[in-house]
């Protein structure tokens, strides 16, 4: 499982240059990294000068670098339908369409991107997700969702039981499961995304924002806000501190960002610091990208074992996975054996989770019946048979 870093904070402060630097700076280390955002603006591609999509997508001129520009309201738009023909059954009326979009719960955006972004972090072949994530209210919704979600589901299969009779006779008691079973489904992954961004060992949280009294307020409350949820608060980066040049002007408002960076301390008890002056150009291109990520994290080195390692202002970071010789180890917190199955077609061996399945790259074909499986300590071993 890949490491997963979200960046946060109110729109226009620099959270998706400093989740890029980020990213480029890792994959420049030699790790695998894919860049998401969610951020409606798909601001990701300006600030790389290289066009992302919806599927990941490798940077040319980083080479270890993908990135992905998540469309939840898309996604939407597209399980709307599907929706409507899996809870139809339970509405009745002519409009069942707009009664389905009319369920859409609210955070279900949130919902799909965290998701998506779930499936891309179980992958194997990632070892750090780098997740510039939309202003941090959008995040706080998705973490209230679970229980959103099974309030929903009791509300639906109500519909379906007091409209039942002569439709539970057409469309009998497994339309009932099926739904129910869906929506389970669908509620674990939430869950299981929950506990992922609520352990330290995954998922490290930056926020990042400007020293002025609106970005100080909003950060504070976002901090006090993630923190409810017991996620990890380990940075803050402080964009666009005034230079401290000898001018009278500059040096006054100078002097009342440093209140504000102080009462910013106050209240961010634990977390580490990161400052950054105005500079005399906005950062566009791997270039200026790779100047900044070394003003926040500084040098640092990635070497072949799964680690961790400590880089920056306060992030660690980890291989998700790693092999040597005949042995193939993949760090998996937060999983439980029940949501694990090995199966191999081809030659290829598949680790499923969560019912998704993604391929164990191995230099020689294998039957999952002959590999050795052991989960321990939140590593999976998997020893392939001798050549």
């Amino acid at each position: 499982m890949a490491r997963l870093l979200l960046f946060g904070g109110k729109g226009g402060v620099g959270k998706t240059t400093t989740s890029t630097a980020t990213a480029v700076s890792l994959a420049d280390s030699g790790l695998r990294v894919l860049l998401v955002s969610s951020d409606p603006a798909h601001s990701t591609s300006d600030s790389l000068d290289f066009k992302l999509g919806s599927v990941p997508t490798q940077v040319d001129s980083v080479p270890g670098l993908w990135g992905l520009e998540l469309d939840p309201e898309a996604k939407i738009s597209e399980q709307i339908p599907k929706l409507s023909e899996t809870i139809s059954p339970f509405l009745g009326g002519e409009n069942q369409e707009l009664e389905a979009s009319e369920m859409i719960l609210p955070g279900l955006d949130e919902a799909m991107a965290f998701d998506e972004l779930l499936k891309h972090l179980e992958n194997p072949a990632w070892d750090v997700i780098v997740f510039d994530t939309a202003p941090t209210g959008h995040t706080l919704r998705f973490l209230a969702l679970p229980e959103i979600i099974e309030k929903w589901s009791d509300k639906i299969i109500k519909l379906h039981r007091v409209t039942g009779g002569i439709r539970s006779m057409i469309f009998g008691s497994k339309d009932e499961e099926k739904m129910r079973d869906e929506l389970e489904k669908f509620r674990r992954r939430v869950l299981h995304v929950r506990r992922i961004l609520s352990n330290p060992e995954v998922t490290r949280f930056t926020l990042v924002t400007i020293p002025e009294k609106m970005g100080l307020n909003e950060t504070i409350r976002a901090y006090n806000s993630l923190i409810e949820f017991n996620l990890t608060v380990s940075g803050c980066v402080v964009n666009r501190l005034t230079p401290d040049l000898e001018h009278e002007f500059i040096q006054r408002r100078r002097k009342g960002e440093i209140n504000i960076v102080s009462e910013l301390k106050k209240n961010l008890p634990g977390v580490e610091f990161c400052f950054i002056d105005l500079m005399d150009r906005d950062i566009h291109g791997v270039d200026l990208l790779r100047d900044l990520a070394e003003k926040i994290h500084g040098e640092y080195s990635i070497e072949e074992h799964l680690g961790p390692y400590k880089i920056g202002i306060g992030l660690e970071v980890r291989r998700g996975n790693f092999r040597e010789g005949d042995i193939v180890k993949l760090h998996l917190p937060e999983i439980e054996r029940d949501e694990l199955t090995l199966r191999s077609e081809s030659g290829i061996v598949y680790v499923g989770i969560n019912g998704r399945e993604h391929p164990v790259e191995f230099p020689r074909p294998a039957k999952a019946s002959d590999v050795i499986a052991k989960l321990e300590d939140d590593v999976l071993s998997l020893t392939f048979p001798t050549d």
